[in-house]
């Protein structure tokens, strides 16, 4: 039986941009991934508004993001469950659903020294293998095994990108064009 080699990477995406699709474009590759899984992230509804994007928009944002790309999906299992989301309790979800489906569950490096405090962690490494994206600054120690993907360095983050669009500018060259519109359009993050 063939397994499928399916990426995730989660986030809050609030814009979805370019480093993003960069990095899930260079895992794929360089792991022969068959297909990469967008996962956005939970907030609860009490926290949306003020400062995040409401989950629809955000939803739609990352859509049109990854339209353009025939190896990339949206992934909104964790926004069909209250409470908080543990990435094992998803993962488990996840295998059930899909279960000649192996997972590579990507994290920058700036979270590989937090994996010892994951919910679960040692049941969710038998489930998942750990891919690490190289960012200047931090190491890759780790007591458990990721697998280390270079990618080029983007220095964009979401915040940087809502900032900047508050402070007049655009938000162009940063997110897909597609995004871009989507946020001038909804007066997102003004």
């Amino acid at each position: 039986m063939m397994m499928n080699k399916v990426g995730i990477i989660g986030g809050t995406f609030d814009p979805p941009h370019l480093g993003h699709l960069l990095i899930a474009n260079d895992v794929r590759q360089k792991l022969a991934l068959d297909e990469i899984w967008f996962m956005p992230n939970h907030i609860p509804p009490h926290k949306q508004g003020a400062d995040i994007t409401p989950t629809e928009i955000r939803v739609e944002m990352l859509k049109a993001a990854v339209e353009s790309n025939a190896s990339f999906r949206v992934e909104t299992i964790e926004l069909d469950r209250e409470g908080p989301s543990y990435t094992y309790d998803t993962m488990v979800l996840l295998r059930e659903r899909n279960p000649n489906t192996s997972f590579y569950f990507i994290i920058g490096a700036d979270m590989v020294e937090y994996l010892p405090k994951w919910y679960n962690i040692e049941k969710l490494l038998e489930i998942v293998t750990f891919v690490g994206v190289k960012r200047p600054g931090y190491s890759f120690a780790s007591v458990y095994h990721v697998l280390e993907v270079e990618t080029p360095q983007l220095s964009i983050s979401s915040t940087m990108i809502r900032k900047r669009v508050r402070e007049g500018w655009t938000s162009q060259y940063l997110v897909p064009e597609r995004v871009k519109e989507i946020i001038e359009e909804k007066h997102l993050y003004e």
